[in-house]
């Protein structure tokens, strides 16, 4: 097995899209860093911590897997975390120009830095984390898009419920 790899992203929320991709690096990588990024450009539904919190959830029987945050520039985050790959995913063709974008500047960046890219299953390809908040605030049955803890949270971030939950907890 290779080194370890980072696998930035937002992840708001997570996706079997996701997870899949996860456990794709796994079988590369001997560790594999997801990286949640703190990034309010974005306007992220959930909070970092929640953010942080889900993925926990979602990747807790996955082994050599370590969820942590960062804010910054990715580069500046795998070389303090010594890992030399940034794993992105791509599910259509449309990701490719803006991921291939980033992967130059970022080379630029730090040319010691590596970035690989990933195809998730194909039954994955077309889920995006906004898809999926603008079909849960529809009320969709998510189940087949994100684990349920994901699921619930999601609902209760879009629509609340009876036990209201303090801010920056799932």
């Amino acid at each position: 097995m290779c080194q370890k790899a980072i696998y930035p992203g937002t992840f708001d929320p997570v996706t079997y899209g996701h997870i899949d991709l996860i456990k794709r690096a796994q079988q590369i990588f001997s560790e594999v860093i997801v990286a949640v990024a703190d990034n309010p450009h974005k306007k992220p539904l959930f909070s970092l911590k929640e953010r942080v919190k889900l993925l926990k959830q979602a990747t807790s029987g996955l082994d050599r897997v370590e969820i942590d945050s960062f804010n910054g520039l990715v580069v500046d985050y795998a070389r303090k975390k010594s890992a030399p790959v940034l794993i992105r995913g791509l599910r259509m063709l449309s990701d490719f120009e803006y991921e291939f974008q980033m992967a130059l500047t970022n080379r630029k960046l730090a040319n010691d830095i590596e970035t690989i890219f990933l195809m998730p299953h194909e039954s994955y390809s077309y889920l995006s984390s906004k898809l999926l908040k603008e079909t849960a605030s529809l009320g969709a049955d998510l189940s087949a898009f994100v684990p349920k803890s994901v699921e619930i949270a999601l609902k209760n971030k879009l629509h609340g419920s009876e036990n209201k939950r303090k801010p920056d907890t799932v």
